[in-house]
C-alpha cells in the first residue's frame, strides 16, 4: 500500500479499531491462474489472527496456492472531500477534490478449517460479534442442531495468520489546520463518521 509519511497509521489500537470497523473486508489470494478476491465478513480475534469462512462452492479456498500469502483489505470510514470545504479556496483557488479514508492491509498465511467443531466456533464467534448490542440477539443455538450441522457442510472456515499490518489514515493531515477544520465541518452533514475521525487527528 502506498503510504505517504503524513498518513501512516502504526498505532496498534488504531489498526485494530480500523479493522474492526470495516463492514465487509476483501480477501485476496494468489492461485495458479492469477489472483482471486472474495468479500467476506471477517472477525479480528487479535492483531495476528483473523477468522472467517467461505462458501464451499467458492473456488477461492480450493485454488489458493499452498504456502502462499493472502491479503485482507479493511476499509473503515471514507468519503469524498469537496474543494469548496477548504477556506484556502477563497484565498488562492488552488484546491482540487480528493478522498479521505482509513485502511489496513493484513498479510499472512491462510489456514483452512473443515473440522465441524472448529467451524461451529468460527460461525458462533462471527454471529455473536454481529448480534451484540441487539435487544434480542439471535444465537446459533437458536436453530436446530441438525440444521446447523447441515449448514456447516456448505462452508469452509479460514484463519489468516497475520505476519504484516500496514495502516493508512488519510484524513487531510497534509493540509493547514484551517483547511482540516473546514473539511471536517463540510463532511459533518453528509458523512459524520468521516468528520469524527478527522476531528480525532486535530
Amino acid at each position: 500500500m502506498y503510504i505517504p509519511p503524513a498518513f501512516a497509521e502504526n498505532r496498534p489500537e488504531e489498526l485494530l479499531a480500523i479493522m474492526r470497523a470495516a463492514s465487509l473486508p476483501i480477501l485476496v489470494s494468489p492461485t495458479a491462474s492469477g489472483l482471486i478476491a472474495t468479500h467476506l465478513p471477517l472477525h479480528v480475534v487479535a492483531p495476528d489472527r483473523i477468522i472467517g469462512h467461505f462458501a464451499r462452492a467458492n473456488p477461492h479456498w480450493r485454488d489458493v496456492l499452498p504456502g502462499s500469502e493472502s491479503l485482507a483489505i479493511f476499509t473503515a470510514v471514507d468519503g469524498y472531500v469537496s474543494p469548496s470545504w477548504y477556506p484556502s479556496k477563497a484565498e488562492t483557488g488552488k484546491v482540487v477534490p480528493t478522498w479521505n479514508y482509513q485502511a489496513v492491509h493484513a498479510t499472512g498465511r491462510l489456514e483452512l478449517i473443515e473440522d465441524p467443531a472448529k467451524l461451529l466456533d468460527i460461525v458462533t464467534t462471527l454471529t455473536n460479534t454481529h448480534e451484540a448490542g441487539r435487544a434480542k440477539p439471535w444465537a446459533v443455538s437458536d436453530a436446530p442442531s441438525d440444521y446447523i450441522a447441515m449448514q456447516l457442510k456448505g462452508i469452509v472456515g479460514m484463519v489468516l495468520h497475520v505476519t504484516k499490518l500496514e495502516g493508512k489514515a488519510k484524513l487531510s493531515q497534509n493540509k493547514s489546520i484551517a483547511d482540516r477544520i473546514g473539511v471536517a465541518e463540510g463532511a459533518a452533514e453528509e458523512n459524520p463518521a468521516l468528520a469524527a475521525a478527522m476531528r480525532r487527528t486535530f
